[in-house]
Protein backbone atom coordinates (compact mmCIF):
# COMPACT_ATOMS: atom_id res chain seq x y z
CA UNK A 1 0.00 0.00 0.00
CA UNK A 2 1.06 3.31 -0.89
CA UNK A 3 3.17 6.08 1.31
CA UNK A 4 3.04 9.66 1.42
CA UNK A 5 6.02 11.61 2.72
CA UNK A 6 4.91 15.15 3.73
CA UNK A 7 6.39 17.96 5.80
CA UNK A 8 3.56 20.57 7.54
CA UNK A 9 4.68 24.51 7.54
CA UNK A 10 2.58 27.21 8.30
CA UNK A 11 3.23 30.99 7.52
CA UNK A 12 1.20 33.71 10.24
CA UNK A 13 -1.04 30.57 11.34
CA UNK A 14 -1.89 29.76 7.12
CA UNK A 15 -0.79 26.25 7.21
CA UNK A 16 0.11 23.68 4.39
CA UNK A 17 1.47 20.12 3.97
CA UNK A 18 4.14 20.25 1.80
CA UNK A 19 4.67 17.14 -0.77
CA UNK A 20 7.73 16.60 -3.07
CA UNK A 21 6.83 14.89 -6.30
CA UNK A 22 7.93 14.43 -9.84
CA UNK A 23 4.95 16.00 -11.68
CA UNK A 24 2.15 17.93 -9.92
CA UNK A 25 -0.08 15.12 -11.04
CA UNK A 26 0.39 13.44 -7.47
CA UNK A 27 -2.85 13.33 -5.82
CA UNK A 28 -6.56 12.98 -6.44
CA UNK A 29 -9.04 15.62 -5.20
CA UNK A 30 -10.71 13.09 -2.62
CA UNK A 31 -7.18 12.74 -1.11
CA UNK A 32 -6.30 16.08 -0.89
CA UNK A 33 -9.66 17.15 1.09
CA UNK A 34 -8.65 13.66 3.41
CA UNK A 35 -5.04 14.97 4.17
CA UNK A 36 -6.60 18.69 5.12
CA UNK A 37 -9.26 17.33 7.36
CA UNK A 38 -8.62 18.81 10.86
CA UNK A 39 -10.30 15.79 12.23
CA UNK A 40 -9.92 12.60 10.08
CA UNK A 41 -6.57 13.52 8.36
CA UNK A 42 -3.41 15.46 8.90
CA UNK A 43 -5.11 18.78 8.36
CA UNK A 44 -4.07 22.06 6.62
CA UNK A 45 -5.49 24.77 4.77
CA UNK A 46 -4.09 23.22 1.86
CA UNK A 47 -1.30 20.75 0.08
CA UNK A 48 1.92 22.42 -1.71
CA UNK A 49 3.22 20.22 -4.53
CA UNK A 50 6.99 21.12 -5.09
CA UNK A 51 7.75 19.61 -8.46
CA UNK A 52 11.16 20.30 -10.57
CA UNK A 53 11.01 23.21 -12.15
CA UNK A 54 10.14 24.27 -15.81
CA UNK A 55 11.04 28.11 -16.74
CA UNK A 56 15.09 28.76 -17.02
CA UNK A 57 16.60 28.76 -13.59
CA UNK A 58 13.57 27.87 -11.47
CA UNK A 59 14.28 25.87 -8.56
CA UNK A 60 11.00 24.03 -8.38
CA UNK A 61 7.67 24.38 -9.27
CA UNK A 62 4.95 24.55 -6.55
CA UNK A 63 1.30 23.53 -7.39
CA UNK A 64 -1.55 24.61 -4.93
CA UNK A 65 -4.26 22.50 -3.91
CA UNK A 66 -6.48 23.72 -1.77
CA UNK A 67 -8.52 21.93 1.69
CA UNK A 68 -11.52 21.27 -0.91
CA UNK A 69 -9.09 19.92 -3.73
CA UNK A 70 -9.56 22.68 -5.74
CA UNK A 71 -6.42 24.43 -7.45
CA UNK A 72 -5.62 27.92 -7.31
CA UNK A 73 -3.16 30.22 -9.23
CA UNK A 74 -1.00 31.29 -6.32
CA UNK A 75 -0.53 31.76 -2.81
CA UNK A 76 1.71 34.25 -1.02
CA UNK A 77 2.25 32.02 2.32
CA UNK A 78 2.68 28.94 0.93
CA UNK A 79 4.96 30.70 -1.67
CA UNK A 80 7.37 31.44 1.78
CA UNK A 81 6.60 28.29 3.07
CA UNK A 82 8.06 26.49 -0.24
CA UNK A 83 10.78 28.64 -0.32
CA UNK A 84 11.63 27.69 3.03
CA UNK A 85 11.75 24.39 2.65
CA UNK A 86 14.03 24.58 -0.61
CA UNK A 87 16.39 26.50 1.62
CA UNK A 88 16.71 23.41 4.50
CA UNK A 89 16.50 20.67 1.15
CA UNK A 90 19.98 22.99 0.28
CA UNK A 91 21.19 23.62 3.61
CA UNK A 92 21.13 27.17 3.17
CA UNK A 93 21.18 30.06 5.63
CA UNK A 94 20.54 32.56 3.05
CA UNK A 95 19.39 32.02 -0.29
CA UNK A 96 17.01 33.25 -3.44
CA UNK A 97 15.23 31.01 -5.77
CA UNK A 98 13.06 31.65 -8.72
CA UNK A 99 9.76 28.95 -8.14
CA UNK A 100 7.49 28.17 -10.78
CA UNK A 101 3.59 28.75 -10.00
CA UNK A 102 0.64 28.54 -11.75
CA UNK A 103 0.39 32.64 -11.92
CA UNK A 104 4.24 32.80 -13.53
CA UNK A 105 7.95 32.21 -11.86
CA UNK A 106 8.17 34.06 -8.30
CA UNK A 107 11.55 34.96 -6.58
CA UNK A 108 12.05 34.31 -3.59
CA UNK A 109 14.71 35.23 -0.54
CA UNK A 110 15.01 33.35 2.80
CA UNK A 111 16.88 34.98 5.54
CA UNK A 112 16.52 31.10 7.27
CA UNK A 113 17.68 30.44 11.26
CA UNK A 114 17.12 26.63 11.51
CA UNK A 115 13.38 25.54 10.91
CA UNK A 116 11.71 29.30 10.76
CA UNK A 117 12.88 32.31 8.09
CA UNK A 118 12.15 35.38 7.12
CA UNK A 119 11.20 35.28 3.67
CA UNK A 120 10.85 38.09 0.77
CA UNK A 121 8.92 37.05 -2.51
CA UNK A 122 7.86 38.51 -5.69
CA UNK A 123 3.97 37.99 -6.03
CA UNK A 124 3.97 39.73 -9.82
CA UNK A 125 1.82 42.60 -10.77
CA UNK A 126 -1.49 43.70 -9.45
CA UNK A 127 -4.35 44.23 -11.86
CA UNK A 128 -7.44 45.96 -11.74
CA UNK A 129 -10.27 43.98 -12.69
CA UNK A 130 -13.54 46.34 -12.09
CA UNK A 131 -15.81 46.82 -9.21
CA UNK A 132 -18.18 44.84 -8.02
CA UNK A 133 -21.40 45.94 -5.85
CA UNK A 134 -22.90 43.35 -3.43
CA UNK A 135 -26.11 43.83 -1.37
CA UNK A 136 -25.35 42.66 2.17
CA UNK A 137 -28.24 43.64 5.25
CA UNK A 138 -29.76 45.83 3.56
CA UNK A 139 -27.03 47.92 2.22
CA UNK A 140 -24.58 48.21 -0.86
CA UNK A 141 -20.72 46.79 -0.63
CA UNK A 142 -18.50 48.48 -2.69
CA UNK A 143 -15.67 45.88 -3.58
CA UNK A 144 -12.48 46.50 -5.96
CA UNK A 145 -11.69 43.40 -7.97
CA UNK A 146 -7.92 42.91 -7.96
CA UNK A 147 -6.18 39.97 -9.80
CA UNK A 148 -2.80 39.13 -8.25
CA UNK A 149 -2.60 35.95 -10.86
CA UNK A 150 -5.56 35.12 -8.65
CA UNK A 151 -8.65 36.97 -8.12
CA UNK A 152 -9.90 38.97 -5.20
CA UNK A 153 -12.70 41.30 -3.96
CA UNK A 154 -11.42 44.18 -1.42
CA UNK A 155 -13.52 46.14 0.45
CA UNK A 156 -12.64 48.89 3.17
CA UNK A 157 -14.14 50.13 6.36
CA UNK A 158 -16.86 48.33 5.92
CA UNK A 159 -17.37 47.46 9.81
CA UNK A 160 -18.38 44.12 9.51
CA UNK A 161 -16.48 41.27 11.77
CA UNK A 162 -15.26 38.14 11.03
CA UNK A 163 -18.28 36.15 11.42
CA UNK A 164 -19.97 38.62 8.68
CA UNK A 165 -17.29 37.86 6.49
CA UNK A 166 -18.20 34.07 6.72
CA UNK A 167 -21.52 34.68 4.75
CA UNK A 168 -20.60 37.61 2.97
CA UNK A 169 -17.44 35.73 1.58
CA UNK A 170 -18.86 32.83 -0.32
CA UNK A 171 -21.68 35.57 -1.28
CA UNK A 172 -19.45 37.72 -3.03
CA UNK A 173 -17.63 34.86 -4.72
CA UNK A 174 -20.26 32.95 -6.01
CA UNK A 175 -21.31 35.90 -7.71
CA UNK A 176 -18.04 36.65 -9.43
CA UNK A 177 -16.93 34.26 -12.81
CA UNK A 178 -15.02 31.72 -11.35
CA UNK A 179 -14.95 33.02 -7.50
CA UNK A 180 -12.46 34.57 -5.91
CA UNK A 181 -10.98 35.80 -2.71
CA UNK A 182 -12.77 37.94 -0.41
CA UNK A 183 -11.03 40.88 2.12
CA UNK A 184 -12.10 43.19 4.41
CA UNK A 185 -9.82 45.74 5.30
CA UNK A 186 -9.46 48.29 8.10
CA UNK A 187 -7.64 51.55 7.77
CA UNK A 188 -5.08 51.97 10.93
CA UNK A 189 -3.61 54.68 10.03
CA UNK A 190 -1.71 55.40 6.46
CA UNK A 191 0.75 52.71 6.72
CA UNK A 192 -1.83 49.80 8.32
CA UNK A 193 -4.40 48.11 7.59
CA UNK A 194 -5.97 44.99 9.63
CA UNK A 195 -7.27 42.41 7.13
CA UNK A 196 -9.41 39.29 7.25
CA UNK A 197 -9.80 37.26 4.52
CA UNK A 198 -12.16 34.24 3.13
CA UNK A 199 -10.39 32.20 0.80
CA UNK A 200 -12.45 30.63 -2.36
CA UNK A 201 -11.94 26.89 -1.34
CA UNK A 202 -10.88 27.02 1.98
CA UNK A 203 -12.98 29.48 3.72
CA UNK A 204 -11.59 31.66 6.44
CA UNK A 205 -7.92 31.67 6.85
CA UNK A 206 -5.58 33.24 9.35
CA UNK A 207 -3.80 34.74 7.06
CA UNK A 208 -3.51 35.21 2.69
CA UNK A 209 -0.51 36.45 1.19
CA UNK A 210 -1.95 36.94 -2.07
CA UNK A 211 -4.81 38.86 -0.20
CA UNK A 212 -2.46 40.92 1.45
CA UNK A 213 -0.84 42.16 -1.79
CA UNK A 214 -4.34 42.23 -3.20
CA UNK A 215 -4.84 45.04 -0.43
CA UNK A 216 -2.64 46.94 -0.83
CA UNK A 217 -2.31 47.26 -4.71
CA UNK A 218 -6.26 48.39 -3.66
CA UNK A 219 -5.49 51.09 -1.33
CA UNK A 220 -2.76 52.57 -2.99
CA UNK A 221 -4.41 52.99 -6.30
CA UNK A 222 -7.17 54.47 -3.64
CA UNK A 223 -4.68 57.04 -2.47
CA UNK A 224 -5.34 55.23 1.21
CA UNK A 225 -1.38 54.40 0.89
CA UNK A 226 1.85 55.50 -0.36
CA UNK A 227 3.38 53.63 -3.38
CA UNK A 228 7.44 52.45 -2.87
CA UNK A 229 6.58 51.92 1.05
CA UNK A 230 6.64 49.29 3.34
CA UNK A 231 3.07 48.94 4.65
CA UNK A 232 2.04 46.79 7.47
CA UNK A 233 -1.29 44.53 6.79
CA UNK A 234 -2.27 43.11 9.69
CA UNK A 235 -3.76 39.43 9.36
CA UNK A 236 -5.47 37.72 12.48
CA UNK A 237 -2.31 35.35 12.13
CA UNK A 238 0.49 38.23 12.50
CA UNK A 239 1.74 40.84 10.13
CA UNK A 240 3.38 41.26 6.22
CA UNK A 241 5.24 43.84 4.83
CA UNK A 242 3.97 44.82 1.88
CA UNK A 243 5.35 46.91 -1.01
CA UNK A 244 3.81 48.54 -4.36
CA UNK A 245 5.69 50.16 -7.01
CA UNK A 246 3.83 53.23 -8.53
CA UNK A 247 4.74 52.37 -12.24
CA UNK A 248 4.32 48.91 -12.67
CA UNK A 249 2.19 47.30 -9.58
CA UNK A 250 4.58 45.16 -8.85
CA UNK A 251 4.08 43.70 -5.06
CA UNK A 252 6.72 42.34 -2.68
CA UNK A 253 5.80 40.97 0.67
CA UNK A 254 8.09 40.17 3.19
CA UNK A 255 6.99 37.59 6.51
CA UNK A 256 7.77 34.72 8.44
CA UNK A 257 7.23 30.89 7.37
CA UNK A 258 8.02 28.04 9.67
CA UNK A 259 8.66 24.36 9.49
CA UNK A 260 6.60 22.14 12.13
CA UNK A 261 6.68 18.73 11.93
CA UNK A 262 7.12 15.72 9.23
CA UNK A 263 5.13 12.73 8.98
CA UNK A 264 3.88 9.54 6.57
CA UNK A 265 0.20 8.73 5.93
CA UNK A 266 -0.51 5.59 4.69
CA UNK A 267 -2.75 6.15 1.23
CA UNK A 268 -5.77 3.96 1.59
Amino acid sequence: MARLAFEKYQGLGNDFLVVDAASDALLEIDRVRWLCDRHFGVGGDGVLIVAPGESPGARAKMVVLNADGSRPEGCGNGLRCVALHLARADALGRGEYVIDTDAGPRPARVERDQDQALVTVGMGRGQVVGEHVARFRGREQRFQRISMGNPHAVAFDTGYDEAALDELGPEVSKSLPGGANVELATSVGELRFDLVVWERGVGRTLACGTGAAATAVAAALAGRAPFGVALEVRLPGGPLEVTVQQDSLEVTIRGPARFVFSGEVRLE
